[in-house]
């Protein structure tokens, strides 16, 4: 595979430092990558020559596993890194830690860090390309991009979609990207939640706030329900999760009542029963399984286009 245009930027630090022509550049290569998981041969030598570090020093599933496959099926050399089982446990700096790692030779950096702004730190010090997977509560493009991929593949556009973002928005890396991913491609977006959970000034961002969680799905095109952060929540937002599910998760019944199908997506792992039931989850309208499966597609792209960057 080969390509013609670059991505304007040597790092993917987050969704607002994306052109919307990078977006879909990314939606086109990836579009040629998930031809390539669906054959029997599902690997392409075009990161033969390349080191990728998994830097995680959060815990994930999904977006590890995600990131590792996509690596492996463009025949990267892979390292995983884990800082529950590191020196960072004896007092190494972030800074040493990446050194000591890139004197291994390592050209690319996938890194999860609780601390908002720790690719960009990096980015600012070492040569190798940095990729976002979640700082903080700041951002997580990859999931954004996937998301959106996702919304392109099941409606065609997102240019004049409404989309409704529902849940812990206030400790969401999640609604953050997506927001500025949806708004670059010429969607509308809005948030729906608790009070509580819903950032003071996120009107900023040019996008609507609802607290009726019907009005909003009567609004929407598609709905991206988040789940409810409880380890990033150091006080009670709201009495209790039964309440919270009585009034903001979504159920079939609260579906089935609405004039039209709506697309449903989570980024996971689901509180099932909270903010979405499993028949839901389940149901023809989600879109859920493919999220997953475009986040690999959706990786390979980033991977690739980075490495053309050098």
């Amino acid at each position: 595979m080969s390509i013609t245009q670059q991505l304007s930027t040597k790092h993917l630090l987050g969704i607002k430092y994306l052109t919307s022509e990078d977006i879909h550049l990314i939606f086109e290569t990836a579009d040629s990558f998930k031809e390539v998981i669906n054959r029997p041969i599902k690997k392409v030598p075009s990161l033969r020559d390349i080191t990728i570090v998994n830097l995680f020093f959060e815990d994930s599933t999904r977006t590890r596993i995600s990131f590792e496959l996509a690596e492996k099926r463009l025949s990267a050399d892979v390292l995983n890194f884990s800082a529950s089982s590191s020196s960072v446990k004896k007092g190494e700096t972030l800074l040493d830690t990446v050194n000591n790692i890139l004197s291994m030779k390592v050209d690319m950096v996938v890194m999860r860090h609780p601390a908002p702004g720790a690719p960009h730190f990096l980015a600012r010090h070492i040569d190798a390309n940095i990729i976002n997977a979640g700082d903080g509560t700041h951002e997580h493009p990859t999931q954004a991009l996937l998301d959106a991929y996702s919304i392109r593949e099941k409606l065609g556009t997102l240019e004049g979609k409404k989309v409704a973002i529902f849940g812990d928005i206030l400790h969401s890396r999640v609604a953050l990207s997506n927001i500025f991913c949806l708004k670059k491609l010429g969607a509308e977006v809005i948030v729906c939640g608790p009070p509580t959970l819903i950032p003071k000034h996120i009107h900023e961002l040019g996008i609507g706030v609802e607290y009726n969680v019907r009005k909003a799905l009567e609004w929407c095109d598609v709905a991206n329900i988040l789940r409810i952060q409880l380890e990033r929540q150091d006080i009670k937002y709201f009495p209790s999760l039964r309440e919270y599910a009585q009034y903001f998760g979504i159920n079939k019944a609260l579906l089935d009542s609405l004039d039209k199908p709506i697309v449903i997506m989570h980024p996971g792992p689901i509180n099932r029963g909270v903010e979405i039931t499993s028949d839901v989850a389940d149901s023809e309208h989600s879109i859920i399984l493919q999220q997953v499966e475009n986040g690999v597609a959706v990786r390979m792209a980033v991977l690739y286009l980075l490495a053309a960057r050098g």
